[in-house]
């Protein structure tokens, strides 16, 4: 009963918070306990009987997270888990209160948990996880990161950490790096792409530094076509339907398949990871459809220019109604020069904070705008009042800090 005061003063902010604001609260009741009991996440985290598993990296952390929790619990796994926002150490401890006893202890097998990676580097030493999983490391918020070879070392002092397995991708060369510094006693599982499946992907996978081997054993994407994929796990094969389009969610499916069999062992069954991914919803913004005011919704989230490009390639060619919105997040949007997103072709508003400078980007490329406003709320009204389109469906674009505002002037809490 150690941590029983810090537990019910952080219910009670989270309490006050919600009254005061609708869908509030998130991370101002962790902020409150990590300063009253700092020991209480670790704590937590530490206690599950099956042990605590990390997913982090520049990219795929939501999906890779949502795709696991789903295959170990169709194993009939209890899993607690954390929301995709909810992954810097204030949102984590958030995220324990929702479920954690006065004891400090949460009734749960595994805790499978997003993290992000300079919040997961500094707990990571107070952390003891069965596994750790890396998903890549890109170019990345800049105004935090200053180069990649900062966020590898940052997910190394997370690999470090882990007690039995590290699963990484293969494809990326920073990575790779990574696993000479591990200890002789923890495994590593590798996954990634063929060949074929990268030649198909002229403009690469996004990472900082592509390795020069392709894996040759563990978990590999041998072929993706929009939604549908083929993935083998050390040897076993598996056609798969994936959340969303395109190659990067594949690689996501493949992490969690890796993941899910160092955490099951002998209980892994391949069959049930494939039916898991096939009926699973996209994680919010990640090539999600929804319906706004009774109206089809594409949401698709660009946070760098390895994201930009994958999904802009990803997207049909023929869209007739697309919004851009690109909000404080990103300070400085020249960071996004570099993607070629010529093929949107015409987009209805570019709006968000940043509206005139992605639109200035967007200009250059070829590409006619309807509208450009830093009103985003105005623009989302207005381009949900125009007639069916012709072809697909409305799509929204956007980055963080837009997406946040766009959900909450859409009520999508």
């Amino acid at each position: 009963m150690r941590y029983a005061p810090a537990i019910l003063v952080g219910r009670f902010v989270r309490l006050a918070a919600r009254l005061r604001k609708r869908g509030g609260g998130s991370a101002v009741p962790g902020l409150i306990v990590n300063r009253i009991a700092p020991g209480f996440l670790a704590h937590t985290l530490n206690s599950f009987p099956d042990g605590l598993i990390i997913i982090t990296g520049s990219s795929g952390k939501s999906t890779t997270t949502k795709m696991l929790v789903g295959i170990l619990r169709d194993h009939g796994v209890r899993v607690f888990t954390n929301p995709s926002t909810a992954n810097i150490s204030q949102g984590l401890t958030s995220a324990l209160l929702e479920r954690v006893r006065l004891n400090g202890r949460i009734d749960a097998d595994v805790a499978v948990l997003e993290m992000d990676e300079g919040h997961g580097a500094l707990i990571a030493p107070q952390l003891n996880p069965h596994t750790v999983i890396l998903t890549n490391v890109m170019t990345d918020q800049i105004d935090r990161f200053h180069q990649p070879e900062q966020v590898a070392a940052m997910l190394a002092r997370i690999a470090a950490r882990a007690s039995t397995t590290v699963v990484l991708n293969a494809d990326d060369g920073l990575l790779m790096d990574i696993v000479t510094t591990l200890s002789p006693e923890c495994a590593v599982s590798p996954y990634g792409v063929t060949a074929q499946v990268l030649e198909a992907t002229p403009r690469g996978l996004g990472y900082a530094v592509q390795a020069n081997d392709r894996p040759q054993t563990g978990t590999i994407v041998h072929s993706v076509a929009g939604r549908e994929a083929q993935i083998s796990a050390y040897g076993d094969a598996v056609a798969i339907t994936l959340p969303a389009r395109g190659v990067h969610y594949a690689v996501d499916a493949a992490a969690a398949i890796a993941g899910a069999r160092a955490v099951l062992g002998e209980r892994f069954d391949l069959a049930v990871a494939a039916m898991s991914i096939g009926t699973l919803a996209p994680v919010f913004a990640r090539g999600e459809i929804t319906e706004v005011r009774g109206i089809p919704i594409e949401f698709v989230l660009v946070q760098n220019p390895a994201s930009f490009q994958l999904n802009v390639d990803e997207l049909p060619g023929d869209l007739d109604q697309i919004l851009f919105a690109v909000g404080s997040d990103v300070r400085d949007p020249s960071y996004f020069w570099p993607v070629d997103a010529s093929r949107l072709r015409r987009v209805r508003s570019v709006s968000g904070s940043k509206a005139h400078e992605i639109a200035l980007q967007l200009l250059y490329q070829g590409v006619h705008i309807d509208e450009i406003t830093t009103d985003l709320p105005g623009a989302l009204d207005r381009f949900l009042a125009l007639p069916t389109p012709a072809h697909g469906v409305k799509t929204v674009i956007f980055s963080a800090d837009s997406m946040r505002r766009t959900r909450a002037h859409l009520g999508l809490v």
